[in-house]
């Protein structure tokens, strides 16, 4: 039996049901809506178990404060965990909607119907994930396979064939634990003689170039596993992820870490494997990178010896001095 799906429409008791209302407007536009007071409890929402909430809509209008702690009391209720949401307030009240109250967007009253059906099925797609035989879609990130393209929050990215092939790999297999072994006999084929530092490599660049968007972890001494966005990083809400490319992967890499995210195992080797002859223009990168690191790591050693070498004729002209 097919699940039935609906958009909630949160807010004070007497106002829901009003001819410009939020329920009234998506239902003369065909959608099945269900209605809830701010006090009342969220389960009520749930006529049988075969509902699904496709959005959720607070009307705040005048009293947006009233809106961030109807939303806490919402995502409580486990079936709204991951439902996005919507605060509906007045113009004069636009100021005092915080980016921090959890919600996907906003919607101005009085309403207009096209607009506000329309940013309900935005918010729907953003917090949708599906994967058919030619799309994969996980979070902000889009796997167009017929088109060999991948997307966040709308914005296209440019990934190698390998890449693209990790990518859609790791997707496929969310949520569960992937082998660097098992990625080399998929992604690179059993004839493939380079070691699992060709995996950390890659991932290391998938990371950099999507950012928080790819929430994938690496789990010492068993491989990676791709878990579920994290809401405001890049994740479902594709705007975030695509400010997130156009401030540059490196800096997104960056700010994973700062999250706490595990490592590759062997991320700070200096000496990489040979890849063999796929992607011999990423290898080349490769080399390129090691280089700089090795003249940086030079210039270190350089600026070491000056010091030394200045602090130990300083205390030569020391001693002659005290003689």
């Amino acid at each position: 039996m097919a699940r039935r799906s609906f958009i909630a429409i949160v807010g004070h008791g007497p106002d829901l049901e009003r001819d410009e209302g939020a329920a009234s407007v998506l239902r003369s536009l065909g959608a099945d809506v269900r209605t809830l007071d701010l006090w009342d409890d969220p389960p009520r929402l749930f006529i049988d178990d075969e509902s699904k909430a496709r959005a959720i809509v607070v009307e705040a209008l005048d009293r947006p404060d009233l809106a961030a702690a109807a939303l806490r009391a919402l995502r409580r209720e486990p079936r709204l965990e991951e439902v996005g949401a919507l605060v509906a307030v007045s113009v004069a009240q636009i100021a005092r909607i915080e980016p921090s109250s959890g919600f996907d967007d906003f919607l101005l009253v009085p309403y207009v119907p096209a607009e506000l059906y329309a940013r309900v099925r935005l918010v729907e797609w953003r917090r949708s994930e599906f994967a058919t035989e030619e799309r994969v879609k996980v979070g902000a990130i889009v796997i167009d396979r017929a088109a060999h393209d991948v997307s966040v929050g709308g914005m296209h990215v440019p990934l190698t064939a390998k890449e693209f092939a990790l990518l859609s790999y790791v997707c496929e297999r969310r949520g569960k634990v992937v082998s660097r072994t098992e990625l080399l006999r998929r992604v690179w084929g059993s004839q493939y003689e380079g070691g699992a530092r060709t995996v950390d490599i890659h991932v290391r660049r998938l990371r950099a170039k999507l950012g928080a968007a790819l929430p994938l972890v690496t789990l010492r001494g068993a491989g990676y596993r791709l878990e579920s966005p994290v809401p405001g990083s890049g994740g479902p809400e594709g705007a975030d992820a695509g400010r997130a490319l156009q401030r540059g992967g490196a800096g997104a890499e960056s700010h994973g870490g700062e999250r706490g995210e595990p490592r590759d195992e062997d991320e700070d080797d200096e000496s990489d494997e040979d890849e063999g002859g796929d992607d011999e223009g990423d290898e080349e990168s490769d080399e390129d990178e090691d280089g700089d690191d090795e003249g940086e790591a030079s210039a270190r050693g350089e600026r070491r010896s000056e010091t030394s070498a200045s602090t130990s004729t300083t205390t030569g002209r020391e001693r002659r001095i005290t003689r």
